[in-house]
């Protein structure tokens, strides 16, 4: 400071001396500005007056501001991610870890303004030469040359892959796949939500605003830049190129690239401290290219930073489960907003990864380095290292795990063209084909701690797709090739947690069990006589249903081995029924049910991924949900079949529907209940094209269709005990329950994270050697004569004890196109029109398909101008009515219309008659050795036909975790041997 005013005063005594001070001040001044020596001082002066002036402001006054700049420049802070921690099975083998990838990054504050653009577009540019893929604007051009925005395709690529091509809106697409998927209406959304992401449905949709989410972020979008929600794409890209002031020499596709970068700042918001990430995953070539015109590309970085990896592939893909970028409104919320992820982090979205995402992220480091004028390195300074996440070890055994999926995937291929499964242990042919067999689970649990040691689904996928975000052409690959049947082969959905199905006769061990507890003699046989009949109906046995035969006199323990439901639903009921009296014990299903629960079904099992539980039957509930759905049947006919006065007051429309409802206690007959609706209000004219009136053919549909199903009774029962009915479990319940059996009475937490395994308890049971009378029984399905597994296990190295199950699926197969499906059968159509005429029945003539799609068309306007007219009258209850009952469904709507053309004639059987029907769950469920119990099997096949064509898969799974190595010979006669349908 000193040096700066010495020099500065030196200067001007010096200035002064050399002034001729006397001639200015005698009034010569202009002569003094006429020399030109004068003027020539003067200038001099003043230029080095302003210049040790503006000096010292730079170096005192701006000095440190200056520093800091320059310190700025030179050293660089460049975060440093942290690796994600490793996930491996029991043994160590590593299941989930992370590689080194090269990533594309743009520093904020390195980046001058002046250069952005020409950055952006130079960078893109080597980019798009290499084939990298990179962040892009979300306005673009498509194919035709228009522009169009991303968020719009994202939506349409979506309902079309789903086939929900009549979808107007969010809720309309969202009631449609509830529709689909055969899910209760009395859940809420976001129970309907949940349900359908156990199916591996995950609809882009925010239930709490019922919005698409790409609509949402379309919205947030143009907020962003202060445009409406109804602003055209290009629109939209001409003022938001206008608001960045680019330029006109940048062409459309060049200005893209800038507007991609551009709006990528903006999103980081306050947040310009971090890194934005512009490509990912580039190739060594690609970063080679990047990092030789660092100096024409300021600002952007290629860093080397860990990206997951998943060594085995798809093995144990449903347990790891994969990542995705932070996302949904939630996901912002929690890990955005709460926990101070970076908006470009990817997170676990399913599986281990998901339920121990906090634990394996780890904590981000920070790494300082001094670089040259060129952004090349000279010397790192400092560094805060990362901090790893934390390494989780399963329980899983990936041999075990692999011999699961290999079994699994075998077996299937081999149902669908009733081939023969080629074992060591025996090869075994399926006597029946199925060929829509090709979905299915298994679990092995050990039973003495709950360790789940397998848990295999086909199909599956492999999670590496997703470590950097997975293109749609993979995602497309990943979906249901028939999105309207809902047991379509789902990749990427987890059957063992997820789904929860019938039972079968798997099931039969509690009931025996809950008679045993009640007194129940395991030893006292009762006459199976194929059939009891009951008032109204029969139920048979499945050896009278296939062969009119009978078990004749069976006990507890014969019963489980050839699988006998006479004998089930005669202690289910504490009735002897071929000798039509009470038995020596009370039992209920109030206390069948009891046992269940007692053994964990319908709860959740502990396992730490997503898992479905809906708990067991509530007889009840049923009856209360079976009015429920009258009502909902009963408010969706009244503007057809209640007078005017009705249907418009809402209150006295429930209060009349509440009212029909409860007679279902006292189920009248059905001229009572005509009697009763013509006093009420419902209209008393002819239904169109038919002979009843309306008041009768409510009384029919009330009392065939509800109140006749209604009142819970012994029926009702009879097909709980046997596995049927209300029942829905997990594969991994049922393993739960199967290990407890084997271990004596321990209820036991899964567990996939084997810091948690061994969390048990005992089963409060009146004896639990009464469960020893069922591990016998179970031993008898694979070693005694009638054993419907006797075949597979018969010269097995261990006993085994085990039951199969068969759990029927009711309906029939959808077709991918409900209308294509339509139009290829006219032809059929039009032959049983011809013989109902023929035989006087069918008074109509032949169909002509274009007589049809006229009527589908007219009643498609129809229905779309009744839509608009629910819209504008606000009566959103009326559209999601008319949703559920699929009104707006192409395919609906040509069914409709076909009822409508033969008035009548031709009946939903005979328009579904050639489709597929569904074939059945089959189940193995199975623990070994019989002597000392380690491990619990179960399977379940979609479409598997029988249960017992699940269970080479247990026996591999068995075979290899107990490491036998005294493989059977073949033996030609155990082909072709499974015992009836169980």
């Amino acid at each position: 400071m000193q040096s700066y005013v010495g020099l500065c005063t030196k200067f001007s005594e010096e200035f002064l001396a050399g002034l001729d001070l006397k001639a200015l001040a005698g009034g010569q001044m202009n002569e003094f500005i006429k020399n030109r020596n004068n003027q020539l001082f003067v200038i001099t002066a003043a230029i080095f007056i302003f210049l040790l002036f503006r000096l010292a402001s730079l170096t005192i006054v701006e000095g440190a501001e200056y520093a800091e700049i320059s310190e700025n420049v030179r050293i660089k802070e460049l975060p440093v991610t942290a690796w994600r921690g490793e996930i491996t099975d029991r043994n160590g083998v590593l299941l989930a870890g992370n590689m080194p990838s090269f990533t594309v990054k743009l520093i904020i504050s390195e980046m001058p303004k002046e250069n952005l653009e020409n950055t952006a577009v130079d960078l893109m540019s080597i980019l798009d030469q290499k084939g990298e893929e990179h962040i892009v604007f979300p306005i673009g051009l498509g194919e035709n040359g228009e522009f169009e925005f991303s968020y719009d395709l994202e939506v349409a690529e979506w309902l079309d892959s789903n086939r929900l091509y009549d979808a107007k809106d969010a809720q309309t697409a969202f009631d449609m796949l509830r529709m689909r998927e055969e899910i209760d209406e009395a859940l809420s959304v976001y129970e309907a939500q949940n349900l359908l992401a156990y199916k591996g449905i995950t609809p882009p949709i925010s239930v709490k605003s019922m919005k698409f989410l790409a609509q949402m972020k379309k919205e947030e979008f143009l907020k962003s830049y202060g445009l409406d929600n109804d602003s055209g794409a290009e629109n939209a890209y001409d003022a938001i190129r206008e608001y960045y002031e680019i330029g006109n020499e940048y062409s459309t596709s060049e200005s893209l690239d800038i507007l991609a970068v551009r709006n990528a700042i903006k999103n980081q918001g306050y947040r310009k401290y971090q890194p934005i990430t512009l490509a990912d995953d580039i190739s060594e070539e690609t970063a080679i290219l990047i990092e030789e015109k660092g100096m024409h590309l300021p600002g952007i970085d290629v860093q080397i930073e860990p990206i997951r990896y998943y060594p085995e592939g798809k093995l144990a893909a449903h347990v790891l489960g994969y990542l995705g970028k932070i996302s949904t409104t939630s996901e912002i919320e929690r890990y955005i907003d709460g926990m101070g992820y970076s908006p470009n982090a990817f997170i676990g979205k399913t599986g281990i990864e998901k339920s121990y995402e906090t634990e394996l992220k780890g904590e981000d480091g920070l790494k300082k380095v001094e670089v040259d004028v060129y952004g090349q390195l000279i010397s790192e300074i400092s560094e805060e290292k990362p901090v790893p996440g934390e390494n989780i070890v399963l329980t899983i055994d990936s041999g075990l795990q692999k011999t699961a999926e290999d079994a699994l995937e075998k077996v299937l291929q081999r149902i669908q063209v009733k081939g023969v499964y080629a074992s060591p242990w025996g090869d075994y042919a399926f006597g029946e084909q199925s060929p829509n067999a090709d979905s299915g689970a298994a679990v092995a649990v050990d039973v003495n701690t709950g360790e789940i040691l397998a848990m295999a689904n086909f199909p599956s996928y492999d999670p590496n797709l997703f470590t950097t975000g997975i293109n749609q052409n993979d995602w497309n690959s990943l979906q249901p090739e028939n999105a309207r049947n809902p047991l379509a082969a789902r990749p990427m959905y987890n059957i063992a947690a997820l789904t929860a199905v019938q039972p079968g006769s798997t099931f039969k061990m509690i009931t025996g069990l809950a008679a045993l507890e009640q007194g129940l003699d395991p030893y006292k046989s009762i006459y199976s006589n194929g059939r009891i009949e009951l008032s109204d109906r029969d139920f048979g046995c499945w050896i009278w249903n296939d062969y009119r035969a009978k078990h004749g006199l069976t006990n507890l323990i014969k019963a489980i081995e050839v699988s006998c439901n006479y004998y089930f639903y005669s202690i289910s009921a504490g009735y002897d029924y071929y000798r039509d009296k009470p038995m020596d014990f009370e039992m209920d299903v109030e206390t069948m049910l009891d046992y269940a629960k007692k053994f964990g079904l319908g709860e959740n099992t502990g396992v730490e991924i997503e898992e479905a539980a809906y708990g067991i039957p509530d007889p009840g509930k049923e009856v209360a949900n079976k009015k429920y759905y009258l009502k909902l049947k009963l408010k969706s006919l009244a503007e057809d079949y209640f007078i005017q006065s009705i249907y418009e007051d809402e209150d006295k429309l429930n209060e009349i529907v509440d009212k029909i409802a409860e007679w279902a206690d006292e189920n009248p007959s059905r001229g009572e209940i005509i009697r009763r609706l013509s006093q009420i209000g419902v209209r008393d004219e002819k239904v169109e094209n038919s002979r009843i009136s309306k008041v009768e053919a409510l009384a029919d549909l009330v009392k065939y269709s509800y109140f006749n199903q209604i009142a819970w009774d012994v029926g009702d029962t009879f097909n709980l005990a046997i596995g049927q009915g209300g029942h829905t479990y997990t594969a991994i319940q049922m393993a739960r329950y199967i290990s407890a059996i084997a271990n004596g009475g321990t209820l036991y937490d899964l567990a996939l994270d084997k810091e948690n395994s061994g969390n048990g308890k005992a089963i409060d049971l009146k004896d639990s050697n009464n469960l020893s009378y069922i591990r016998k029984g179970m031993l008898e399905v694979t070693q005694g004569d009638e054993g419907t597994a006797r075949t597979l296990f018969a010269d097995f190295p261990v006993k085994v004890g085990a039951k199969t199950g068969t759990a029927q699926k009711q309906g029939k197969i959808p077709p991918v196109d409900e209308v294509v499906y339509l139009k290829d059968h006219l032809k059929d159509y039009n032959s049983y029109l011809q013989r109902l005429s023929a035989s006087g029945k069918y008074e109509g003539g032949q169909i002509e398909l274009s007589l049809l799609e006229s009527l589908v068309n007219d009643i498609t306007i129809k229905r779309n101008e009744d839509i608009t007219a629910f819209e504008k009258a606000g009566q959103t209850d009326k559209i999601a009515e008319r949703v559920r009952d699929g009104y707006l469904d192409e395919g609906a709507i040509w069914r409709y219309s076909l009822d409508e053309y033969t008035n009548g004639a031709l009946e939903n059987e005979e328009i579904d008659r050639y489709k597929d029907d569904y074939k059945s769950f089959a189940w193995f469920v199975a623990f070994a050795p019989y002597e000392d119990p380690q491990i619990a099997v179960t399977v379940l096949l979609f479409q598997g036909a029988h249960g017992g064509y699940a269970a080479p898969v247990a026996r591999d799974i068995i075979a290899e975790y107990l490491d036998l190595d005294l493989p059977v010979s073949e033996n030609p006669d155990a082909l072709d041997n499974v015992t009836g349908t169980e």
